[in-house]
């Protein structure tokens, strides 16, 4: 009888642990960044990321181990910000043995390696569409039940960044989690519009001087959206929408000169990877204050620079460049409001922005680093 009993638990326990396993996963239909359904078995627990960059935000919603997801990822994380990847690593070593992908934004990952790891989804981004569609990935992924999901957070910002964060929260099941973050993101930026939209003060001229020091060649900027779009939204006159007419473009150095900036924005980062002894800005988490200054000094001395009103006031700034791909453009969006309007932002601190966001969200430290500027008379 106590034998019966014994294997009768066993029996029951067993099917419990069964169906408890089971009503973990659940399958669900969500809408990605190009408007495609796709049904999924969530939550994720195994993601190829297109995009390293992608731990941005899955840092933010997997706080206490980042890297459990992860079973794959392009390496322009470690090569692009290599400071804030040598955070993550110092906290969680399991990140030194994710396999890694090469290539750039429109690179689309190695087929064979995603598929030998073997994901739960594929996290592309939108850019990547095109090759995409001409290799048929998402067709040969989907017959072996591998689903991809498009997310931006660089084409359109300005509109994906929200859908996209909420994406990754419904996916990895931090949905709360996402919609906090959502609503700590957009109180920031209100902190900005709020006070133009009352004040509405001149809005001085801003020429964004593109991934400086990363193209040899003059003059990379953006158009309506991305670093112009934050220009705007910051309370500023981003003079290369006139002449760019999507995302991202070039002009030549003669129209910069004619339209006489009043400031002067360099995007950049640590880029000894891809520009060795470049004369891009090293701007980003830790960054050594001196040798950034010095390095922004270049700037001013650019031909297509030359009379133009931010030379003879150098207001030449430089910001981290991975804001430009990151769900933390806000804190880009502050900085420049207090660089076009410092009277009017002056109890404005951004440096306290992104270090609370680094302890409400984050589970690496804060390091200043990510802003500079030249001082005036010097």
């Amino acid at each position: 009888m106590i034998v019966k009993m014994t294997i009768r638990l066993i029996a029951a326990t067993g099917l419990g642990l069964l169906f408890g396993h089971a009503a973990l996963a659940e399958k669900i239909t969500v809408t990605d960044i190009t408007g495609r359904e796709i049904e999924i078995n969530t939550p994720i627990r195994r993601a190829v990321l297109g995009e390293g960059r992608q731990l941005y935000i899955i840092a933010a919603l997997d706080r206490e181990n980042p890297a459990k997801r992860i079973v794959g990822w392009r390496k322009d994380l470690i090569e692009a910000d290599p400071a804030t990847y040598q955070a993550y690593l110092a906290k969680f070593p399991d990140f030194a043995n994710i396999p890694t992908f090469s290539g750039l934004e429109q690179s689309l990952i190695d087929i064979e390696t995603t598929i030998a790891q073997k994901p739960d989804a594929v996290f592309l981004n939108l850019e990547v569409q095109q090759a995409a569609d001409e290799a048929s990935y998402v067709e040969k992924l989907g017959a072996l039940n591998i689903p991809v999901i498009y997310v931006d957070f660089r084409h359109n910002p300005e509109q994906n960044t929200e859908p996209s964060i909420r994406l990754f929260g419904k996916l990895f099941g931090e949905e709360a989690r996402a919609e906090e973050f959502i609503t700590f993101r957009a109180e920031q930026i209100a902190r900005v519009t709020d006070r133009l939209a009352q004040t509405n003060p001149e809005r001085p001229k801003v020429f964004i001087d593109r991934a400086g020091g990363f193209y040899e060649d003059c003059c990379h900027s953006f158009g309506d959206g991305n670093f112009g779009a934050m220009v705007e939204l910051a309370g500023g006159n981003n003079v290369a929408k006139e002449w760019i007419l999507s995302t991202f473009g070039q002009v030549n150095a003669e129209q910069v000169v004619v339209s006489s900036p009043d400031h002067v924005i360099v995007t950049s980062a640590q880029w000894d990877v891809y520009v060795p002894g470049g004369k891009w800005v090293p701007v980003g988490p830790g960054a050594d204050a001196d040798r950034i200054k010095k390095k922004l000094e270049f700037y001013p001395t650019r031909t297509a620079y030359t009379g133009i009103s931010a030379q003879k006031n150098r207001s030449f700034h430089a910001v981290w460049h991975q804001f430009y791909n990151s769900p933390y453009q806000f804190v880009a969006i502050q900085q420049m409001a207090k660089w076009f309007h410092p009277d009017l932002f002056a109890d404005l601190d951004p440096d306290v922005t992104f270090r609370m966001l680094h302890e409400r969200f984050l589970p690496i430290d804060y390091k200043p680093g990510y802003f500079a500027s030249l001082e005036a008379g010097q």
